[in-house]
């Protein structure tokens, strides 16, 4: 897979920031001492946690050496590793496991979130936020063009390689050693300045692991071209020529018994 392009991620750093603001706004533990923030990407949500608790030592995680070297230039006080969060294991508990929009890139969620909420201490939090990608035009689009026979087969471990589930699974997965859980979704509503700014969005995360499946340029620029198409049908231009784009997320945060 293609590295990491923090610059493209960043091109929309506030509509990839509210959620996680959101997120930190409601997890209810008032001294946390250690934090890690798990797929930190450039370090967006791992600055808001340390806003939020300035006292406490927080920690970015990524396995994109690009996206830390971000990081590093925008906060370099924070500690950065560089590590896969999927296979991660804590030598010492945390007062809170975070991760905002990255979890979805991670395999086996039935044996990843139980493992990863053992990691936390004794009263602490583990608060994650995933696209809720079932109710996401955009992603659903992205999966029908991979299926067309032009390229199912290249695109195999792409379609399989975004992982989310339901508000359901997580309770059940979580709800044996939680004292509390808190699940909700909110739909956000990005004014973007047309139907390619969706496409860039795209390009900066979900578009990118089928991307990288296709051998040439020319096959990438069709597949995107494809879906650009169902995008201009599907999202309609506002009367100014903005496009309104909805984008729906699964918030969680479990409290550790």
């Amino acid at each position: 897979m293609s590295a990491w392009d923090p610059n493209i991620y960043l091109r929309f750093s506030n509509e990839r920031t509210r959620p996680a603001i959101d997120l930190v706004s409601r997890i209810d533990i008032p001294g946390p001492e250690r934090i890690i923030d798990l797929g930190c990407g450039p370090g967006n949500s791992t600055e808001i946690l340390h806003q939020r608790w300035p006292h406490a030592h927080v920690t970015g995680l990524d396995n994109s050496a690009e996206m830390l070297s971000a990081a590093q230039k925008s906060n370099p006080a924070l500690e950065w590793i560089l590590a896969d969060a999927s296979a991660w294991q804590a030598a010492t508990p945390y007062h809170i496991i975070f991760s905002n929009a990255a979890l979805q890139w991670m395999p086996d969620h039935a044996r990843l979130i139980p493992r990863l909420f053992a990691m936390v201490a004794k009263g602490g939090a583990l608060a994650f936020q995933i696209p809720a990608r079932l109710g996401s035009p955009l992603h659903q689009f992205i999966l029908q063009v991979a299926e067309e026979p032009e390229w199912a087969a290249q695109m195999a471990g792409a379609r399989t390689g975004f992982l989310t589930e339901g508000s359901a699974f997580y309770y059940d997965a979580l709800a044996s050693a939680a004292s509390a859980i808190d699940l909700w979704e909110t739909e956000y509503y990005h004014i973007m300045q047309d139907h390619q700014a969706i496409i860039t969005w795209a390009k900066g995360a979900a578009l990118r692991p089928f991307l990288d499946a296709l051998g040439t340029e020319e096959q990438r620029e069709r597949f995107t071209r494809l879906i650009a198409a169902r995008i201009e049908r599907a999202y309609r231009r506002q009367g100014d020529g903005k496009v309104l784009f909805p984008f729906r997320r699964l918030f969680v945060v479990a409290y550790r018994r």
